[in-house]
């Protein structure tokens, strides 16, 4: 299902699992009363305006673990669905050294109707999405999925993925330790970016807030950048987080 202004897409709706997906940087699309942002598609289409990769995985998820999806249907640089309302990185004015001409000198009403037409309406599908899963199960689980850049300002990123919480490890660690038990696998714990800082805006909001199981995983942009990557990488998580839920306690997948 699609909103009506392409705000976000829920897949699978009805799915059975005590779980549920999110991928706050699943588009690139921009909304046509913003054009282009002044950007050209080359650009628009790097990692600055998604995260390539994030929601071809997140739909394979979605079917393999039978779980209600929710993906955000508009590029991160109209509001970055990751970040809090009152975060100046909500609207980026500038993006790996990118300037972002539509961003630039917004008015604060300007600032709020993206919010109001954007940020909010995902938000609020994300809480609907949690509030139905309550009702198949009493403690479902949050698993948001992303992707980052094999480099970033000159420096490589050794990490194939990274794991990011703040003070619910009940997810994240047992996922950080099956992850590292998978032969050759680099995984970070809070890398390259930290659960603590504003990158774990959604998991807070809508995990911890509710006393909710809850773990952003962040998978390199390189290795989910075809269809055999993301494959793979389904697989991979599918087993780990199955095996997860089951030995923790926390919720039971169907088989």
């Amino acid at each position: 299902m699609t909103s009506p202004n392409q705000t976000f897409r829920v897949l699978n709706g009805a799915g059975r699992a005590p779980l549920v997906l999110l991928c706050d940087h699943a588009s690139h699309a921009v909304p046509p009363e913003l054009g282009d942002l002044g950007l050209s598609q080359e650009q628009i289409t790097r990692h600055i305006g998604w995260d390539i990769g994030a929601a071809a995985l997140t739909e394979k998820l979605s079917q393999a673990l039978d779980a209600p999806a929710l993906l955000a249907g508009y590029s991160r640089l109209v509001t970055d669905n990751n970040r809090a309302p009152d975060d100046p990185t909500l609207i980026c004015e500038i993006s790996d050294g990118v300037l972002v001409p539509g961003n630039r000198n917004l008015s604060p009403a300007e600032r709020q109707r993206r919010i109001d037409a954007y940020f909010t309406p995902y938000h609020a599908a994300v809480t609907a999405a949690i509030d139905a899963a309550l009702q198949r199960c009493a403690l479902p689980a949050i698993l948001s999925i992303h992707s980052f850049t094999p480099s970033m300002k000159g420096r490589q990123r050794p990490w194939h993925a990274g794991i990011l919480w703040n003070q619910d490890g009940r997810l994240a660690l047992p996922l950080i330790q099956a992850l590292r038990e998978e032969a050759g696998l680099v995984v970070g714990d809070n890398e390259p970016y930290s659960g603590r800082s504003q990158a774990g805006f959604s998991i807070r909001e809508h995990g911890e807030r509710r006393g909710l199981p809850h773990v952003l995983v962040e998978v390199r942009q390189d290795l989910i950048s075809d269809e055999a990557g993301v494959a793979e990488w389904a697989v991979r998580l599918e087993r780990c987080f199955r095996r997860i839920l089951a030995e923790s306690g926390v919720a039971v997948l169907a088989a």
